[in-house]
């Protein structure tokens, strides 16, 4: 089946996703889950505070701690440690909304995942995903940034399941998973997830994340269609534009966006930058000296402030990060963290981790 069959037009009154919050259609599978268990669902949601009223439109959004929270929830009164698993291998492309619709009409895999990873914000204010290539493995993760999370576990279970579901509807027959990186300590019991992702498991890692082998990111989508796909990125640039802000502000916005996506030197050029805002560059280089700032300030800006919030949040090793931020080596951005910092990045860590 093509992986945009019943594809819907972009919803007219779509909302942004404010920042700490997150679209509740992932979750909407909780209440039959619940009572599948036994349990009584409107119980258990009167005990988190949840209206059971807001599962019935998965554009609705939640405090994304308001998520974990539930999710920890049910675990214990299902006495289900991997509940988060069973709510996410039932979720896949369909639950990220008008993020998931954009990614079924791009061409190709690869241009699937940049696209689901430069929007996902219109779907998940909590956690960012990033992609990088490692020789000849694609690696797609997912980092929680919001502080004081409850249910972390339940959260990268169902978002692991969720886009391992998501790459095997992209990618199609023939895909298979190199490796499932689970940030959680090994369970008692493995054989849910063993069941689900297969044999290639590792848990209690630096990330989250599905790493397969990197040929399937030049994959041809069946059934995509560029009309459709050019259609919805036009209505995701109006809804973007709401958010409004100076220059300076739109553009640090798309830099992490590309960055976090794992774009290359040329993507993040100021000619292609410029391009996406229809401005010619001597004219942007003008609007910034004009506002105090530069080019070549905001995308060091913006690696620095990406950069601080894997090293904080996460436990990635120094190497992937200066992957992610597209450093050749790794003392290339060890001497840039230097220089913005004045500190090694294993020291910052060390003084500011979260983890």
């Amino acid at each position: 089946m093509p992986v945009n069959a019943g594809i819907q037009p972009i919803p007219a009154d779509l909302a942004l996703v404010k920042e700490g919050d997150v679209r509740i259609a992932p979750l909407l599978g909780i209440p039959r889950l619940l009572a599948d268990f036994g349990v009584d669902a409107d119980a258990v949601m009167a005990e988190a505070g949840f209206d059971q009223i807001w599962f019935e439109d998965g554009e609705n959004t939640i405090p994304f701690a308001d998520a974990g929270r539930l999710l920890s929830l049910c675990a214990a009164r299902t006495q289900c440690p991997h509940f988060g698993l069973l709510v996410g291998q039932n979720a896949g492309l369909e639950v990220l909304g008008v993020v998931g619709r954009l990614a079924a009409h791009a061409p190709d895999v690869g241009s699937a995942l940049r696209n689901t990873i430069l929007y996902l914000h219109l779907h998940d204010r909590g956690a960012i995903p990033t992609m990088w290539v490692n020789s000849d493995q694609a690696v797609v993760a997912y980092t929680i940034y919001q502080p004081a999370i409850v249910g972390t576990a339940q959260i990268y279970d169902l978002a692991m399941a969720v886009t391992y579901n998501t790459l095997k509807t992209l990618v199609g027959p023939g895909w298979r998973a190199s490796e499932i990186g689970l940030f959680r300590a090994r369970p008692d019991d493995i054989e849910p997830y063993r069941r689900f992702f297969g044999n290639r498991l590792s848990f209690g890692g630096q990330r989250s994340a599905v790493v397969f082998p990197a040929c399937f990111l030049n994959r041809r989508l069946r059934g995509a269609d560029a009309q459709i796909h050019g259609q919805i990125m036009g209505e995701i640039e109006k809804l973007e534009a709401r958010g409004g802000g100076d220059l300076a502000t739109q553009l640090r916005r798309v830099l992490r966006r590309l960055l976090i996506a794992g774009a290359g030197q040329e993507e993040t050029s100021i000619s292609q930058v410029s391009a996406v805002f229809a401005i010619h560059q001597r004219t942007l280089n003008r609007r910034l000296r004009a506002d105090g700032t530069s080019f070549k300030a905001l995308i060091n800006e913006t690696r620095y402030d990406i950069a601080r919030q894997l090293l904080r949040d996460t436990r990635l090793a120094i190497t992937d990060i200066a992957t992610a931020l597209d450093y050749s080596e790794t003392a290339a951005f060890d001497r840039a963290f230097r220089r913005w910092s004045g500190t090694p990045p294993t020291s910052w860590r060390a003084k500011h981790s979260s983890m």
